[in-house]
């Protein structure tokens, strides 16, 4: 049962960490479109819960893990950031991590070649130190820019 409480605080943990780093602060002016577009649309790949997607909206952001654990946030990318930053605050998430609502996830990210690679910062190292390389393995996600699967709810033709 011990492996189960660690198993959900590090998920916790984990998505924590992508909810901040989708955070919307009230003090930072709105993005614009150009800012944003290279984020939009539908994203899978592995992270440090295994597989997962995103969903990118505007400055929406939806992270889904396993079929029980979620986030949905809102996120600004501060200006002047090298690596870029995204900071998302959790607007509403599964049950298991309700606590999080409200708090800010910290990340850094880069889009290569159709990649899109974050990495979360450490719920302990949220402090002035950003961190300048994608260096942390344990709290990165990669992740490839796909169309969404669409489900057939036509019935199959019979001849």
């Amino acid at each position: 049962m011990e492996k189960t409480t660690n198993g959900h605080f590090l998920l916790g943990a984990l998505a924590l960490s992508l909810a901040a780093l989708f955070s919307a602060c009230q003090s930072t002016p709105a993005q614009t479109a150009a800012e944003l577009k290279p984020l939009q649309g539908y994203w899978e790949g592995e992270g440090a819960g295994g597989k997962c997607s995103i969903t990118i909206t505007g400055n929406s952001l939806y992270y889904h893990g396993r079929t029980d654990f979620w986030f949905k946030t809102t996120f600004t990318l501060p200006a002047g950031t090298d690596p870029q930053q995204i900071h998302a605050t959790i607007k509403d998430c599964a049950t298991p991590a309700r606590d999080s609502i409200g708090k800010v996830v910290l990340a850094i990210f880069k889009i290569e070649d159709g990649t899109l690679t974050l990495e979360t910062l450490a719920e302990d190292d949220i402090s002035d130190k950003r961190p300048k390389t994608f260096a942390n393995a344990s709290n990165r996600y990669v992740l490839k820019q796909v169309q969404p699967q669409k489900k057939n709810t036509e019935p199959p033709k019979t001849k």
